[in-house]
């Protein structure tokens, strides 16, 4: 394994992180136990989860992937991991996770209480903002909208108080954003400095070949200021994998459990993921590892957040660290990617 630190900290992660949204749903909790022991002896040191998971978002397992990683880190393994969960932001789907679903002082203290008892620990290493209160464009939303009628207050000095205090009382180290654009990002960071308070470390967005959106204007602001990436979805739920290229059906899978979640099912995506394919057999690739390891090895990347739903898919993903495209491999990816940027943002 290889490992970096948080932006901003002296916390060493795992360049790939293990991500867990489908421990709950798409396996029990036996088979989320077998990943984390599968993953930790493998060096993966840094799990991600969220208060919302498993997925999708459904009342009857709502938390139920933080008591699934809680209860194995109830077998004495909590000091071996570095540990990261989210806040849900504002969602009519999802109200029912509690009454207040905003980024308020009571809000935060409410939600970080019962991760904490879920997940059967003290503290939280990085507690994140899964996405923004205000409407933005994020979850496949290509381009910004301005809503002149939004209700919405800007807010940013409360949210980073209220952080700032939890690290205070020790139930949180860092925290960090996700599904962030630059002006969200900046904010945070203005506003921290503004006040003399601890700014977020991390921003976890989607990254992928088929997904470079953070390029756009996230990278300048996450190698400039120092703001990590942790990327997901960096097989765009196992598209880049290459498994639904022969038509084959996969029953298990979420593209097929889960139609109503089509970030990734347009044919401009199945164009471009053929040429992609295409590019990992000239040079005798795996398909699943040469799409993770563009994504290990870009400079504003902390860590590659990873997913499974079996030991064989697990193992793939996580040797993908050991994987350095060359400069021949890169000159072809980018050939196809001007031909179709980012058909899944």
């Amino acid at each position: 394994m290889k490992y970096t630190t948080l932006s901003n900290t002296n916390i060493k992660v795992s360049k790939i992180c293990l991500g867990t949204m489908t421990f709950g749903e798409q396996n029990t909790e036996k088979e989320g136990h077998q990943q984390l022991d599968f993953a930790l002896d493998n060096g993966v040191n840094f799990m991600d989860t969220a208060e919302m998971y498993s997925v999708p978002g459904r009342k009857e397992t709502q938390g139920s992937t933080e008591k699934i990683i809680g209860s194995w880190i109830a077998k004495g393994n909590r000091d071996k991991i570095v540990l990261a969960t989210k806040i849900a932001g504002p969602s009519p789907g999802l109200a029912y996770i509690r009454d207040n679903m905003g980024f308020s002082k009571e809000a935060i203290n409410d939600a970080i209480e019962k991760s904490l008892k879920r997940l059967q620990t003290d503290y939280i290493d990085l507690y994140q903002l899964h996405w923004p209160e205000r409407k933005t464009n994020c979850f496949g939303v290509r381009n910004y909208r301005h809503f002149e009628d939004e209700q919405w207050q800007e807010n940013f000095t409360e949210v980073i108080e209220t952080l700032n205090n939890l690290i205070k009382q020790g139930k949180i180290r860092h925290y960090g954003l996700s599904n962030e654009t630059p002006y969200g990002i900046l904010r945070y960071l203005e506003e921290s400095k503004a006040e003399n308070l601890a700014q977020p470390v991390s921003i976890q967005n989607p990254y992928s070949l088929l997904n470079r959106t953070f390029e756009i204007g996230n990278a300048e602001i996450s190698i400039k200021k120092n703001v990590g990436l942790l990327a997901y979805s960096p097989l765009a739920f196992g598209i880049l994998s290459g498994k639904f290229l022969n038509g084959k059906k996969h029953p298990n899978s979420r593209v097929e459990l889960y139609p109503q979640m089509a970030r990734y099912n347009s044919i401009e995506v199945e164009t471009v993921v053929k040429k992609y394919a295409e590019v990992a057999k000239k040079h005798h690739l795996s398909f699943t590892q040469m799409a993770l390891a563009f994504v290990n090895q870009q400079s504003f990347v902390t860590s590659n957040i990873i997913g499974a739903t079996n030991l064989n898919q697990l193992k793939e993903n996580i040797d993908s660290i050991h994987i350095t495209l060359s400069d021949e491999v890169l000159k072809d990816i980018e050939a196809v990617f001007i031909t179709q940027p980012n058909p899944a943002p």
